[in-house]
């Protein structure tokens, strides 16, 4: 095991090589044709990316769909602030999907749209950029993945810290050994929110397409309750915390430690803090092992937001001969004394909490994807490899649900032995609604 002073020598050499030698992502060259852009889902996250995308190099929004028609205003507004320029808007996404001069999309509607919505684009010849996570549920990953395959188009998962400059380059190094085998990292995500109520049933607001936006969905009563932003912490809609947010911080540990499926999955958690309509949980612990004595760990906190390591969110990777903290800000080093060896802090990034996100790494990001689509650049999270961090979030809300101890097939990622398990591998769909592939 090395000492203290080649710890710090190896550090030092590792990270000048790689200052080096990684190229600048503004630098890529690619063709210059103009990518028409469509983007769905506008009233919050989607509002912010079609004003990043609308800023982006070679891109052009044209067309901003949403259920709710006061979105589709925002949306629109949004894109005539960077360009002067009123894009379409419509309430049917699928109208966008029929126009021939609209090369991709971009997805940021509640998570049971997400790989439905993406297949749909594909199916019209439409490349796709779609928020975390890929999918609602796991068979939906399979499905979205198979569709890619078959038509060959562009599909980005928006992680955005897969762009980050900082964090591919002390990824490169700690597969390089720079703090020895890396065998275990911890994800958390630590928020301070209150209480949601309970249900409000009542009549469709006259702004609202209630029967397109559950799309996929089995049909129920208008619930005031659910639009726009508690859909999150509902199995019909969403996907819990985990899914909401750990995708991003999780994904950095599964990246760190150069691993897929895990062999054995536990969670322990519940809605402690507030007695409402709130279904998932507000507070989660879960495991997951690997092959090779491996392990990543999960803690998320929605109402308590107190800090790890001085970070509301991020990961820490622990190795035999150091460890390292990172977040959307950039990194940390460490010796096994824990006393910090070098840092490096990503320009332009942010760790907010806020729902929309923002930040440099979103500009990274989308600039890939439009690189990707105009000269074949790689893309930073393709689907083929964003798909297992989102699978390793269902698996472990899975054995939360379940309360069960989960053991993974090691080829198809699935729970063996479980009919409790695999009975939430697929969600059940309004009539004519599934995905086809």
């Amino acid at each position: 095991m090395s000492n203290r002073r080649s710890f710090i020598k190896k550090t030092a050499l590792a990270g000048a090589g790689l200052t080096m030698g990684m190229p600048a992502f503004g630098n890529v060259l690619g063709a210059n044709d103009q990518v028409n852009v469509a983007v769905f889902g506008t009233n919050s996250r989607g509002n912010y990316l079609a004003h990043t995308f609308a800023g982006a190099k070679n891109c052009k929004v044209v067309g901003i769909g949403d259920t709710d028609t006061r979105a589709i205003e925002k949306g629109q507004k949004s894109v005539m602030d960077v360009t002067g320029e009123k894009p379409t808007g419509g309430q049917d996404f699928r109208r966008f999907l029929d126009d021939p001069d609209i090369q991709a999309v971009v997805i940021a509607t509640p998570d049971h749209w997400h790989a439905p919505m993406a297949i749909m684009a594909l199916d019209a010849g439409k490349h796709v950029y779609v928020e975390k996570p890929c999918s609602q549920n796991p068979a939906e990953g399979e499905m979205l993945l198979a569709k890619q395959a078959k038509t060959g188009l562009k599909v980005q998962m928006g992680n955005q810290t897969r762009s980050s400059v900082s964090l591919n380059r002390i990824m490169k190094e700690i597969h390089d050994g720079l703090i020895g085998k890396a065998y275990a990292a911890k994800a958390w995500y630590a928020n301070n929110r209150g209480p949601i109520g309970e249900h409000e049933f009542g009549p469709v607001p006259e702004w609202l397409d209630w029967d397109l936006w559950q799309g996929p969905a089995p049909r129920q009563e208008f619930d005031n309750l659910l639009v726009h932003y508690n859909w999150h912490w509902f199995w019909k809609y969403g996907t819990g915390e985990l899914l909401n947010n750990g995708t991003h911080e999780v994904d950095m540990c599964r990246w760190a430690l150069q691993v897929d499926y895990p062999s054995q999955v536990t969670s322990s958690g519940g809605r402690y803090h507030f007695d409402d309509a709130w279904e998932a949980y507000d507070t989660q612990l879960a495991s997951f092992e690997f092959a090779d004595n491996k392990q990543i760990h999960w803690d998320g906190r929605s109402c308590n937001g107190m800090p790890l390591y001085d970070r509301g969110r991020g990961a820490i990777v622990y190795g035999t001969e150091g460890s390292v903290i990172m977040d959307r800000s950039g990194y940390v080093v460490y010796d096994l004394r824990g006393n910090e060896i070098r840092h490096e802090q990503e320009t332009g990034a942010t760790i907010s909490m806020d729902t929309r996100g923002g930040g440099n790494l979103d500009e990274m990001h989308i600039a890939n994807f439009i690189r990707g689509v105009n000269s074949g650049e790689e893309l930073n999270s393709d689907i083929n490899s964003a798909r297992p961090s989102v699978l390793m979030c269902h698996l472990g809300n899975m054995a939360q649900r379940t309360g069960e101890i989960l053991h993974i097939d090691q080829e198809t990622g699935k729970p063996q032995d479980s009919e409790a398990a695999m009975a939430l591998w697929e969600r059940e769909y309004a009539d004519g609604w599934r995905p086809q592939v």
